[in-house]
């Protein structure tokens, strides 16, 4: 007898260790590209207990105030005197400038490094979005709204969320939310009975409502189940940039190439690559041409065309995925200063440190380039 299907996504807060380091990395980038847009940035970061580490390599004609960008986000991410991580922490600056074996690939042009990218859409919510990945996501962000506006006293910065989707046998049809983890940092006073009860009640119901979901009938709830979560953030455990690819983009549900995206400016086509996919496969969702879609894009340093274009409809495709990877070709310019100026990379109207607090792909409350559907009706006229 057939089995049902269990699939499971997790996302974390702008509070936890590697995210920090993301969103310092990002803030870099941000501050690189407003007074130089063709800035050079590959920059990494690294937190512990009293210490963050700016390093990498940045090529530009602005001046960014390191010290600056590191204390200021600490202190937007909501890490104060006492928790054994602030914005009074040491802050160490190696960044240096960018290798010339590279950098004369990316002037005529050409990807920045070579590697695979991937972008997925499916049709399980309004934004084409792997439902499990929306609702850890939207149950984080729900958590640090409450959290800074002081509705939970009692919560500090660093959070996980985990969501289990139940699905029937075929893996296409989704039963129930099986299981909602939730582990969030807090305060000493406060009672375990309080935040169990506030986060059910004032975080993770609303969420499920939102998506039409019944709070009462899931399975099982483990908030904070080791029973204590007081030391946190990078006190608790180091952080590092790119740790965290897989919350930044689908949860698991689709592959991944495998490159960070935090802290490279858009000729690392690592990002600006993995942006193009996304962008290509939810415009062929919507075309109708398939309900579930993964897009892989390749390319080989300094080369300016992708290497190969992969589309996968997972079976649900309605034309031949060979035809659709060939209107893929035609419609979309994939050299990377082709994505750049399709989307906007290099004068971007959102700010980089903001996807890198609450993911890259799927986002609702930016309007990315990337999640635009401004290629359905060509595709449709190329395909169907």
């Amino acid at each position: 007898m057939a089995k049902n299907i269990y699939f499971t996504s997790e996302f974390v807060s702008p509070g936890h260790p590697d995210k920090i380091c993301d969103q310092i990395s990002d803030a870099v980038l941000d501050a690189c590209l407003k007074d130089d847009t063709h800035a050079r940035v590959a920059c990494e970061t690294f937190a512990t207990t009293g210490l963050v580490v700016v390093g990498g390599e940045i090529t530009t004609t602005t001046y960014i105030d390191i010290q600056d960008i590191v204390r200021s986000k600490i202190k937007e991410i909501g890490y104060k005197p006492g928790m054994g991580f602030d914005s009074d922490c040491g802050v160490m600056n190696v960044i240096h400038s960018q290798s010339p074996d590279i950098s004369m690939g990316v002037d005529t042009g050409g990807a920045g490094d070579q590697g695979i990218m991937f972008g997925g859409a499916v049709n399980e919510t309004e934004e084409l979005m792997p439902l499990a990945v929306t609702l850890a996501r939207e149950i984080i962000v729900k958590l640090t709204e409450l959290t800074r506006n002081k509705t939970l006293a009692w919560a500090r910065p660093d959070a996980k969320a985990q969501v289990t989707l139940e699905y029937d046998e075929t893996g296409t049809k989704i039963e129930s939310v099986d299981t909602v983890v939730l582990s969030v940092q807090h305060d000493e006073e406060v009672t375990r009975e309080k935040i169990e009860s506030d986060l059910k009640e004032l975080v993770i119901k609303p969420v499920l409502e939102k998506y039409n979901l019944d709070y009462s009938k899931v399975k099982h709830y483990h908030i904070n189940p080791t029973g204590r979560f007081v030391i946190g953030g990078p006190h608790g455990d180091s952080g590092l940039t790119g740790r965290k690819i897989i919350i930044d983009t689908y949860g698991g549900y689709f592959r991944h190439g495998g490159g960070a995206f935090s802290g490279k400016d858009p000729s690392k086509v690592d990002r600006s690559a993995a942006y193009a996919a996304r962008w290509i496969a939810k415009n062929i969702v919507a075309a109708g041409i398939a309900t579930k879609c993964e897009v892989q894009l390749s390319y080989a340093i300094g080369v300016v065309q992708p290497t190969s274009i992969k589309v996968d409809t997972f079976g649900t495709g309605i034309v031949d995925e060979g035809k659709i990877a060939e209107a893929v070709a035609k419609l979309f310019d994939l050299t990377p200063r082709g994505i750049e100026k399709a989307l906007e990379l290099r004068t971007p109207s959102f700010k980089y440190q903001d996807l890198a607090a609450f993911g890259h792909v799927g986002r609702t409350d930016i309007d990315l380039p990337w999640e635009r559907l401004n290629k359905v009706e060509e595709l449709k006229k190329e395909l169907l």
